[in-house]
């Protein structure tokens, strides 16, 4: 939609959210470098126009944001579209004498959620570099407390009030986040009109297969020149594009152009997905090495410090991305294959697991642990004990680890896992 922004256009601010000072400090360190400082200035001045009662704000003109920010309009423009791609605000028109907008203001994503997006945090990690992007890690991680010789003493809802009491009430406003727009990366009009037609299937771009190609795009900084040439060498006999093949070749071209892959692999998991702090149990410290190690540093460690191959990378970044396996799943799926496979990462039988996980919507470690347990003794009960086989299973696979039952091989397994987190 064509429109003109003019100073005289009125506007009102509605808050949509919960918006907090840990919200402030989110803006300035995490989204600054992304968005930009007159991005981040509107953002704060249209939060301060909310006034006292944080909800509406009265009818403003443009003019107030010219003269807060000193800015011109079609700059603040600018900042304001930069604000709705990141899903920090939604804008609405009615047009008439005077325009007249509506501006909804929706809170960041939490530092755990920022961290672990799949496009956020790779394009925070190429704006600032390594030490940066580290010493900002280091500033949103919770502290660690030992709790070993605590109790926990805290009371349950029930036990204080008596719940049958209790109504909801629907209207009471909640945090919310606004979508992230990457929809203007790729210009698809221009894709079909350079492929000659009879090559390309004009349904091959439905829904699903836009919102890769603009994936791709943001998170590889394609243009939409280098995606033509792209989408045209993974075309099949029937005009459909090769979506498999299109990652591929996605990645090997930002891995020639900057030598290394995105940084979605040297990801660890989220606080809010970890378990409780102080489990000190063989099986919590083994959980602990799931939770705070990376997949490629955990792959590096079951290489015994040796560096994981490039294709070996190429899968753990299929499992995050397209699959969205979280990190900690990730290191079980591994530990557990290479296990099971005889220290093999064979692409089609990872694959077929990380589905049926991905399928049962799989979280955290305890889950993936819990589940491969129980997906292995389904299988074992199928097979007339009179045929079944002793199979390598994990340290932790299906063992009371806790009582002392482990062999000597077991032992020294469990040690080499643990070696790094003492």
């Amino acid at each position: 939609m064509d429109y003109t922004l003019l100073p005289a256009d009125r506007y009102i601010v509605v808050n949509k959210s919960l918006l907090s000072d840990t919200d402030k400090s989110v803006i300035l360190n995490l989204y600054a470098p992304l968005i930009g400082s007159l991005a981040v200035s509107l953002y704060f001045t249209l939060w301060n126009d909310l006034g006292v009662g944080d909800i509406m704000s009265v009818d403003l003109n443009h003019h107030h944001l010219m003269v807060s920010l000193k800015s011109g309009i079609d700059k603040i423009k600018t900042a304001r579209e930069t604000l709705e791609s990141f899903g920090l605000m939604k804008t609405y028109l009615k047009n008439g004498n005077v325009n007249d907008y509506v501006y909804e203001l929706y809170s960041p994503l939490t530092p755990s959620e920022f961290f672990n997006h799949p496009i956020l945090n790779v394009v925070l990690y190429s704006n600032i570099g390594s030490k940066e992007y580290e010493n900002l890690q280091a500033m949103y991680k919770y502290p660690k407390i030992d709790l070993k010789e605590y109790i926990e003493i805290t009371k349950k809802l029930d036990e204080v009030y008596d719940t049958s009491k209790f109504t909801l009430k629907e209207d009471i406003r909640g945090r919310e986040n606004g979508s992230i727009n990457v929809e203007s990366k790729i210009n698809f009009d221009e894709i079909m009109s350079s492929i000659p037609k009879g090559i390309i299937n004009e349904r091959a771009f439905n829904k699903k297969t836009k919102d890769l190609i603009n994936n791709l795009a943001f998170i590889y900084n394609i243009d939409t020149l280098k995606m033509t040439e792209m989408i045209r060498s993974v075309l099949n006999e029937y005009g459909a594009i090769d979506k498999n093949g299109l990652r591929i070749i996605a990645r090997k071209d930002y891995q020639f152009k900057k030598g290394t892959l995105p940084t979605l692999v040297y990801r660890t998991q989220p606080e809010y997905l970890k378990n409780p702090l102080g489990d000190n149990s063989k099986r919590g410290r083994i959980i602990a090495v799931f939770e705070n190690t990376s997949p490629y540093d955990f792959l590096r460690l079951k290489y015994h410090g040796a560096e994981p191959t490039a294709r070996d990378l190429k899968l753990l970044e299929s499992l995050m991305i397209d699959l969205e396996l979280t990190p900690s799943v990730v290191n079980v799926l591994i530990d557990y294959v290479l296990r099971k496979n005889n220290n093999s990462l064979n692409r089609s039988y990872v694959e077929t697991i990380a589905a049926q996980w991905k399928r049962a919507g799989l979280k955290t470690a305890s889950e993936a642990m819990a589940f491969a347990e129980k997906e292995h003794q389904k299988l074992m009960k199928k097979i007339p004990e009179v045929k079944r086989k002793v199979e390598a299973t994990p340290v932790w696979f299906n063992k009371k680890i806790e009582e002392d039952e482990l062999s000597s091989t077991e032992e020294e397994e469990l040690k080499d896992l643990l070696k790094e987190f003492k």
